[in-house]
């Protein structure tokens, strides 16, 4: 599986370019990230909550890979580290977040989450 992120606003999986936050499973499905879970309990999506990540747990995985933004505005809440104890868990910028996951595609399950804009 293939993603670049070319800039503030935009990622790219598989050629396919989205302009919205995306969650990618293992099995390479691709779909638009719920946020608005975490902003009605919130006020703001870049409080990454245990509600929404419940929302992602449809496929086994190895690595937890969040890419928290441009600018790394977004952060995964304690609750969700508990949640998905015994799985390794990655925050980085988003740029930085789709590096690692080229790097680990192929060799692990990755269950990635990527803030695309701030």
């Amino acid at each position: 599986m293939r993603a670049e992120y070319p800039g503030f606003g935009r990622i790219v999986i598989d050629g396919k370019t989205y302009d919205h936050d995306v969650v990618v499973y293992p099995s390479g499905r691709v779909e638009k990230r719920k946020k608005w879970l975490s902003k009605n309990k919130h006020g703001t999506s870049h409080r990454f909550d245990l509600e929404e990540l419940r929302e992602y747990l449809k496929e086994d995985f190895d690595v937890l890979l969040i890419g928290t933004g441009a600018y790394g505005m977004l952060s995964l809440l304690p609750g969700g580290r508990k949640l998905v104890k015994g799985k390794e868990v990655i925050e980085l910028p988003t740029g930085k977040a789709i590096e690692k996951f080229s790097e680990l595609s192929g060799r692990k399950r990755v269950l990635a989450v990527f803030h695309i804009t701030c």
